[in-house]
């Protein structure tokens, strides 16, 4: 069930048994005229996927879900709805396990890390379709288990607090997204938003690779711009990049 908070201001639930995908079922529901607001949650999904179209594996017990938005904002503000999402992301963490920063931390641009370990993932998509622009942000989150064959960490929430489940994760996921929403709405909202993703952020001031389409770059994280590009100080000096796999030490 949805939160108190994300009920109130007119957000609805969808659950389904299996899907392909949460993004799909969301995408298939903004095609049959869904107004948005609408949240697809799913207890399995057979084809679930993360960016660049890598396969995100569903094992029962964890968190698939989708938000559509429609009309939610300018297109181009679109982008800034990831750092929305992360920040909500790691409230309902931060609730439902009582960990905080520098333990529970957001790395640029999509996922949520427990001692350095990724716990969940962020995949946004917009489109406009019939004169309507929508953006759909999945939030994969392993709660009862993590994958076995990743080429990085992972972690899951119930080896923080075994009282975790995706009922509660998700009412506090949901009543985050709303209150975090709201406060990126607000005139200038990106600044608070930046500045509160930040001070979580994962591997900030550290050396970290940037795996790119030409190929790694590495440098210190210093920051990042007025539109959420990451900086980076390298040895031929700053950098700004729009998207990348990022790793910390030396490339993955």
């Amino acid at each position: 069930m949805l939160g108190e908070a994300a009920r109130a201001a007119g957000y609805r639930l969808i659950v389904r048994d299996e899907v392909a995908s949460t993004m799909e079922e969301a995408r298939r529901a903004l095609d049959q005229g869904d107004p948005g607001q609408l949240w697809v949650v799913a207890r399995s999904q057979s084809a679930g996927r993360g960016r660049h179209g890598r396969s995100w594996g569903s094992p029962p017990g964890n968190l698939y879900s989708s938000l559509l938005l429609v009309q939610p904002c300018e297109m181009a503000l679109a982008p800034q709805l990831g750092f929305v999402a992360g920040l909500a992301l790691h409230d309902a963490a931060a609730k439902v396990t009582g960990l905080s920063a520098p333990q529970l931390a957001l790395k640029w641009p999509n996922d949520l890390l427990i001692d350095r370990a990724k716990t969940a993932g962020l995949l946004l998509e917009g489109e406009s379709r019939a004169g309507r622009f929508a953006v759909t942000i999945g939030m994969g989150v392993n709660v009862a288990s993590r994958p076995d064959d990743t080429p990085y960490p992972a972690s899951f929430l119930k080896q923080a607090a075994p009282s975790a489940s995706i009922e509660t994760l998700l009412a506090a996921l949901s009543d985050a997204w709303v209150a975090r929403f709201s406060a990126w709405s607000l005139p200038g909202g990106f600044g608070p938003t930046r500045a509160a993703w930040l001070e979580r952020a994962a591997f900030l001031g550290e050396t970290i690779t940037l795996r790119l389409a030409e190929g790694p770059l590495s440098g210190r994280f210093t920051g990042l711009d007025t539109s959420g590009r990451l900086e980076l100080e390298t040895a031929a000096g700053p950098r700004i990049v729009d998207a990348g796999d990022l790793y910390f030490g030396a490339p993955a």
